[in-house]
């Protein structure tokens, strides 16, 4: 038969804010993770969840940056889309944004069947720190937003289990250095997205592993999944099981009832069918379902209460509807990890597509019948069979490459050499991030920085850990050895490096600056500021400064002129060092010197949201209170505070005794 599935090019034009560079300083503090309970929670746990919950879980964001660079000045940008479509459903994705599904509209009625944003406004909710709300996102690494929510990944056309094309989307997931794949498929005269996912664990050992898929829909729905309980986790930190649908006198299932956010983990039981929907008042909406590999439901509501409204808020425009996600995974909650054997790997089948069904009514008979409806429109054999179709199409090689991701699983499969079919890393994608390690590997040495530059990402993981040690001993090896030591919990050997690296010729500041962190995890808080300073000085120096007020600005476009180093790279370190000196100075009572600190950052740093937050806790530390609350009287907005973060609130308790403003309440839970 004629197959009239197309893959195309597309472009968005939206209101978009810069994402701006990455951070360059190593993230060697603890992981901020708000999704940990109590251990008086666990006890009353099955044994299987309460065994993956305490498995493996994420401790560092190494050798992933932190992204934090991110404006909050929107303007009308281009991005980079594809497109695939049949008679049926249009799917629109973004693999410059991590593969996400932005938009996904069934095209007999004209509906669009999920939450689209209307703008590209990064936030703090990745484990990493940028993400942005809306569409279907793959969700891998880790408890959290995945920390590929604003990169690239590779997208080429694959052949499909019915002969038409399949767009196939990978990338290397560096937390726990595992390949995944996405191959979206849409059958001719489908009203269903089928959506084979794979992960492969390459290694010869057992490795951690998460998958979420989260789907954005209009919150002004109900949500119906195949549970009477579930598993509710809020930001006090607690899980316990509730019933569904009604828990503390309220139908949780609509999420306009909730007060504040909180996730509903359904307790699907063994037998049933896994899937979810999202219906409005009209009984219309999106329903979800796969194969039982991915086992778990959950609802996420971000509550009617003033921090959930300013979150909505704050992802995309005033004025726009709010959204909730419903979504799938392969735990029961997203606080386990799954283990994944080695050289073995785990794959799964979704569908995504158009439902009706009644939504009001007793529990018991809403979900029987629409369980019912979602066996007539698409039976659960057909979704196994489905499985079993594209399951030998999943090794199929690429054709036609649509989109290039990063070269980090090109340089694991050159370490390695493996053979991952269907995901090719090719060496055409290994880039400047990779030219140096890919140095250690061939010639077994650290090379210097060409010009003068930061000196970039680290790399921590044994293998790598391994031919630092063996390394011709620099400044910069020993720097990034002590970097991987730190992440592989060897801390006293780690320290060492730094100080054998401080000996060494080259930069200081960037040792200093870990030396730093190490002083203040082992509360020696006024060697930490010590060492704070020294670092600032040495970047500063190394920057560019000339002097009284920085300089860095100009002397970086110089050098960039000469191709030495790019502009956003020594912004972003001296940003970056002076906010974590700043801090540890005040943590001690060194206000003048923070003070001095404050004053050699660039004007166009201090002019930035979280550092005019920065600069309101400096001149409180100091006794100017009325210059501290005129910094919240004049506005403020910090781009890059962090899901469940309190701060604004903190210094504004410490500042007033006057109610916190409705413009910087961002609180996710009751405030008892």
């Amino acid at each position: 038969m004629e197959i009239v599935t197309t893959i195309r090019h597309e472009v968005l034009t939206l209101p978009t804010a810069h994402l701006g560079p990455d951070n360059p300083l190593p993230a060697l503090r603890p992981l901020d993770e708000t999704h940990r309970i109590e251990d008086r929670d666990k006890k009353d746990l099955p044994r299987d969840m309460a065994r993956q919950i305490g498995y493996a879980p994420l401790h560092s964001l190494l050798p992933v940056p932190v992204r934090d660079g991110y404006d909050r000045d929107r303007a009308p940008r281009s991005l980079d889309a594809l497109v695939i479509e049949n008679d049926r459903l249009r799917a629109t994705v973004l693999p410059g944004l991590g593969g996400r599904i932005a938009s996904l509209v069934h095209k007999p009625t004209g509906r669009e069947l999920l939450y689209v944003n209307p703008v590209f406004q990064p936030a703090n909710f990745a484990l990493n720190g940028a993400w942005f709300s809306g569409g279907i996102e793959w969700n891998i690494g880790a408890t959290g937003h995945t920390t590929l929510s604003c990169s690239p990944v590779h997208a080429a056309r694959v052949p499909a289990p019915d002969g038409g094309e399949m767009l196939r989307l990978w990338e290397w997931e560096r937390l726990r250095d595992l390949p995944f794949q996405v191959d979206l498929w849409l059958p001719d005269g489908s009203d269903f997205l089928y959506v084979g996912a794979r992960i492969r664990n390459p290694h010869e050992r057992q490795t951690p592993t998460y998958w979420w898929s989260n789907i954005a829909v209009p919150e002004d729905c109900r949500v119906l999944a195949p549970a009477d309980q579930a598993y509710c986790f809020g930001y006090e930190q607690r899980l316990r099981r509730v019933p569904v649908p009604e828990y503390d006198g309220v139908d949780r299932t609509y999420p306009p009832n909730s007060t504040y956010a909180a996730d509903y983990f359904y307790d699907v039981p063994e037998a049933r069918r896994r899937w979810i929907a999202a219906l409005d008042g009209d009984g219309h909406g999106l329903v979800q379902t796969s194969t039982d590999t991915l086992r778990g439901r959950k609802l996420f509501v971000w509550g009617r209460g003033p921090g959930g409204r300013s979150w909505q808020q704050w992802l995309t425009e005033p004025g726009t509807g709010g959204y909730c996600e419903i979504q799938a995974g392969l735990a029961r909650t997203q606080l386990e990890h799954v283990r994944l054997e080695p050289e073995s790997e785990v794959s799964w089948l979704e569908a995504y597509g158009p439902f009706e069904a009644r939504r009001e009514g007793e529990w018991g008979a809403v979900l029987d019948e629409a369980e019912a409806r979602l066996e007539g429109v698409l039976p659960r054999a057909d979704v196994d069979a489905a499985y079993a179709a594209w399951l030998p199409y999943a090794d199929t090689e690429p054709g036609e490459r649509l989109a290039a991701g990063s070269g980090w699983g090109a340089l694991e499969v050159l370490r390695a050499g493996w053979r991952l079919p269907g995901t090719p890393f090719d060496e055409s994608t290994l880039g400047e991030e990779q030219e140096p390690w890919l140095h250690l590997l061939r010639a077994g040495s650290f090379p210097e920085p060409s010009g003068s530059r930061p000196p970039g990402g680290t790399l921590v993981a044994r293998h790598w850990r391994d031919m630092l040690e063996t390394a011709p001993a620099t400044g910069l090896t020993e720097y990034h050895l002590g970097v991987a030591q730190w992440h592989g919990g060897d801390r006293a050997q780690a320290v060492r490096s730094w100080e054998r690296g401080l000996a060494q010729d080259g930069p200081s500041w960037p040792a200093l600056r870990c030396l730093a962190v190490a002083d203040r995890e082992e509360r020696h808080p006024e060697r930490a500021a010590d060492r704070c300073v020294r670092a600032f000085d040495d970047l500063c120096r190394e920057a560019g400064e000339t002097g009284g007020d920085t300089a860095v600005d100009t002397e970086v476009d110089t050098a960039v002129d000469t191709g030495v180093c790019t502009a956003g790279e020594w912004t972003a370190a001296v940003a970056a060092l002076g906010r974590e000196a700043i801090e540890a100075l005040l943590a001690v009572g060194r206000t003048t010197d923070a003070r001095s600190v404050w004053e050699r950052l660039a004007p166009a740093t201090r002019a930035r949201g979280r550092f005019r937050l920065i600069e309101a806790g400096l001149l409180l530390a100091e006794g100017r209170n009325e210059e501290a609350r005129a910094v919240f009287d004049a506005g403020l907005e910090v781009a890059d505070l962090r899901e469940g973060d309190e701060v604004i609130g903190r210094l504004w308790a410490r500042l007033t005794d006057e109610p916190l403003p409705e413009r910087y309440d961002f609180r996710m839970r009751p405030t008892s």
